[in-house]
């Protein structure tokens, strides 16, 4: 995974969660015990990554030629999903443009406004310009949309780089009904959509293929995870699968 990646991109973290989201994890944890994946578990730190999947699932001898493991992502609101389900490459070429016009910008102001020179620097094309005083709506309007652009890039690309770094052989998004269309699936994942107390599959996934290495992380995340949870219920603190 990328540097910039978040260190802690999961949702439903001990009283942040919604009673519904809750649900979708218990959903989508007992769909793959039904479907050969008994080795699961809630709130499983990526390998590789800062982010946390909702659910993993692997299947028995998990490390062996024939192992397969799957990740379920679940969303109860759009608002969350449209959070994860960002192009990565379309915003970090939008991110490239956006610094482009705002250095460019930034340069011409400082040629019409020899005034701001901090005058520090014994030459002039490194001369830096304090232009904290200047109000400037151009300027503000590209520096806040570079700012939303760059959050996007470290928080809203989760679904994309799943698939990108083939960190699962399956990809499951697990949603309420009618949150979103078919056309709004990520690229490569399968779609899980709740009725009543299942799932339903609208849309298979593609098989995208994971080394012993992978699963054999998962594995020891699956356990850190139970660990974790033990732990918590011992000390009396509600927890995420409550």
């Amino acid at each position: 995974m990328e540097d910039d990646a978040p260190k802690d991109a999961g949702v439903g973290r001990p009283g942040g969660e919604t009673p519904a989201h809750r649900q979708l994890k218990r959903l989508a944890f007992e769909w793959a015990l039904a479907n050969r994946l008994p080795l699961a578990g809630f709130e499983v730190r990526v390998p590789r990554s800062g982010y946390r999947a909702d659910v993993v699932a692997l299947s028995r001898h998990p490390t062996g030629d024939h192992g397969v493991c799957a990740v379920f992502e679940c969303k109860q609101a759009r608002s969350d999903f449209l959070r994860d389900e960002a192009d990565e490459p379309r915003v970090r070429l939008r991110r490239a443009e956006l610094t482009e016009r705002v250095h460019s910008l930034r340069s011409l102001i400082g040629v019409h406004r020899p005034d701001l020179r901090r005058s520090e620097e014994l030459f002039p094309e490194f001369e830096e310009f304090d232009l904290r005083g200047l109000r400037h709506e151009t300027l503000e309007q590209l520096e806040r949309e570079l700012e939303v652009v760059q959050e996007k890039l470290i928080h809203g690309v989760k679904f994309a780089r799943l698939r990108r770094y083939r960190l699962a052989d399956h990809l499951y998004l697990v949603t309420e009904p009618g949150l979103i269309e078919i056309h709004e699936v990520p690229s490569g994942w399968g779609w899980l959509v709740r009725s009543g107390g299942t799932l339903d599959l609208r849309l298979r996934p593609v098989r995208h293929g994971t080394d012993a290495s992978i699963r054999l992380a998962w594995l020891e995340s699956l356990a850190v995870a139970g660990s974790r949870a033990h732990r918590m219920e011992k000390r009396g603190l509600r927890g995420t699968i409550d």
